[in-house]
């Protein structure tokens, strides 16, 4: 079992709804269908260009998936989640863009967020002693030799590069598309997400998703309101 603190929208959020559509799984219900052709893609190739994403479930990273520490268990966990939402406030991010990051694609930021930037480098920090110790091969995956040296400490510190000042906050929306295709997918996800792009998006709770073996599809756990606004979501 692998847990991970995510950002998503709700489960009812038109934003959710699309992006399950779009990679053919919702991470809340577990569902998933097989995708049709859209655009210039058949269904093959985009089922081939999302699986990453459709595995991980939609959402933007704040603590990566680790699995809970020998001295920690679930309860203890969510006993701390809790008490950590109920501590941060809601806020709203003011613009959303969908960027390429490298041969992938996302939804990201237009500008910086310090709300957003505060949230994941405490939640990071809060829930790093339930995290257990990298394994060699987890380690070995992450491919530390081509890290820059920032990145392979915090690997090595956090089980993770990409925190504090390299987070990047990116809703993933595929994984590595070639070269070549990269036009017409960045047209395809333009129309389908065109609701989403030059909008803001409200930032008002925070999820726990889990693995339950390595390789299986990610699912919501919990999503917590932030401030306590309103009741746990169990999905």
């Amino acid at each position: 079992m692998r847990y991970a603190f995510y950002l998503t929208s709700d489960e009812d959020h038109p934003l959710t709804i699309a992006a399950a559509k779009w990679l053919g799984s919702n991470p809340f219900t577990g569902e998933t269908r097989a995708l049709q052709a859209a655009g210039d893609f058949n269904a093959a190739e985009l089922t081939a260009l999302t699986a990453d994403p459709r595995r991980y479930g939609f959402h933007g990273t704040l603590k990566a998936p680790f699995p809970l520490a020998a001295a920690k268990n679930e309860v203890q966990l969510l006993a701390a989640f809790d008490g950590f939402a109920e501590e941060c406030a809601p806020f709203e991010i003011s613009e959303m863009a969908l960027t390429q990051l490298g041969p992938f694609f996302a939804l990201v930021p237009t500008a910086d967020c310090p709300e957003l930037q505060a949230l994941a480098d405490e939640t990071v920090r809060r829930f790093e002693p339930f995290r257990a110790p990298l394994s060699a091969e987890d380690f070995s995956r992450r491919r530390p030799d081509s890290l820059s040296d920032v990145h392979r400490g915090n690997l090595l510190s956090w089980g993770y590069p990409y925190v504090f000042e390299s987070f990047q906050f990116h809703m993933t929306l595929t994984g590595p598309v070639p070269a070549e295709r990269q036009a017409a997918m960045k047209a395809l996800l333009e129309q389908i997400f065109a609701e989403f792009i030059g909008k803001p998006l409200a930032v008002t709770s925070l999820a726990l998703f889990t693995e339950h073996a390595r390789g299986a599809p990610f699912t919501v756990h919990s999503l917590l309101p932030l401030g306590g606004t309103s009741k746990r979501k169990m999905a």
